[in-house]
């Protein structure tokens, strides 16, 4: 059953380094990035606690609200979706997403006092 496992992880990753553009690369390297920061603060809060609530609160929600906006980029820029979002070019979708990453940290400034 190992060896199956196996085979299928080295197979999406022979797939996924062949396949995936660049673009979409970097933008997974940075939800991987998020996911991980994520994790880690709320693995702080189970293990020290959450004396200053708002400060994390805050930190949690920018890392979830930043994981959603890189992933509708990833949707938007993605080349196979391409007849969906016909209207938008890769260029607009990125303004789009740093527009929306602004707005919400100043928000998460706003929410940490």
């Amino acid at each position: 059953m190992s060896n199956s496992v196996i085979s299928v992880i080295s197979r999406f990753l022979e797939e996924y380094n062949t396949t995936t553009p660049n673009k979409l690369k970097v933008v997974d390297a940075y939800l991987l990035y998020i996911l991980l920061t994520g994790a880690l603060q709320f693995l702080y809060c189970l293990l020290v606690g959450t004396f200053p609530f708002n400060s994390f609160l805050s930190g949690f929600i920018s890392c979830v609200g930043s994981f959603i906006l890189a992933v509708c980029l990833r949707i938007q820029i993605n080349p196979q979706n391409k007849g969906d979002f016909l209207s938008i070019s890769p260029e607009r979708a990125f303004a789009d997403f740093l527009f929306a990453h602004t707005v919400l940290h100043l928000v998460v400034m706003n929410f940490i006092g």
